[in-house]
């Protein structure tokens, strides 16, 4: 009697990284929302006061600017952890994730100094009330980065052979280099 050859592998298991995509599409359609909320407010604000910016509010544009050039780091560290881990080597996977969440802190310390420079109240009119709306969900969800990057860093480092965390965690950042680029373009630059 012949046994039969054994069938195809399994095809490789792929939800961390379809539930990244996932949160991905949502963050994108709720920063998509709250862009929209705050042009039709800047439009309606405009039409009725003349000025969107309340007087003597200057927005330091250096730390928004840098923190936007950040993410070109975030996303290149992002990548080289999932370059990193495909070669299971998780020395530079281990350092990759660090500093892609040393980078991400710096940008919500950028955030941060913003705040602090401005002056700004939360209930200081709709202007300051847009803003800390849009980029407070903004510094959250770069709050939820660096803890998907520790967790990932200890799922990798810890001996999983699981690439797919890595990959979801660079789609992450990617979003998030996306979302801030709007976020950049439609609050800081065209106030």
């Amino acid at each position: 009697m012949q046994a039969l050859t054994a069938g195809p592998a399994a095809a490789p298991r792929r939800q961390v990284i379809a539930g990244s995509v996932m949160a991905s599409v949502a963050m994108i359609m709720l920063t998509g929302g709250m862009l929209a909320v705050w042009s039709e407010q800047r439009t309606n604000f405009v039409e009725s006061e003349g000025t969107w910016l309340p007087n003597g509010v200057v927005i330091p544009e250096v730390a928004a600017n840098v923190a936007l050039i950040a993410f070109i780091a975030i996303c290149t560290f992002a990548q080289w952890a999932v370059w990193s881990v495909k070669r299971q080597d998780r020395g530079h996977t281990a350092l990759a994730l660090g500093v892609t969440a040393l980078t991400a802190i710096m940008v919500i310390n950028a955030q941060a100094f913003i705040y602090a420079q401005m002056g700004l109240g939360i209930s200081d009119g709709a202007y300051a009330t847009m803003f800390y709306a849009v980029t407070g969900m903004f510094t959250l969800l770069m709050i939820i980065g660096v803890v998907l990057t520790a967790v990932t860093a200890f799922r990798s480092i810890g001996g999983r052979s699981d690439n797919a965390i890595v990959v979801a965690h660079a789609i992450y950042w990617y979003t998030m280099a996306a979302i801030f680029s709007a976020i950049w373009f439609v609050v800081y630059i065209t106030k």
